[in-house]
């Protein structure tokens, strides 16, 4: 849950410079921390059916 809050904290954190990157740099961030999230998620998803 702690990572969670972090990868949240960071979007907010690029949410504010979105306005200042150009879009292919916004793209890509965006793109890294949804995969973050998706690791997090089928990560999250494996311990609870063990």
């Amino acid at each position: 849950m702690l990572f969670l809050v972090a990868a949240l904290l960071l979007l907010g954190v690029a949410m504010g410079t979105v306005a200042h990157a150009p879009p292919s740099v916004t793209f890509v961030m965006a793109a890294v921390i949804g995969l973050w999230l998706l690791v997090f998620a089928v990560r999250e998803r494996r311990a609870r059916h063990r």
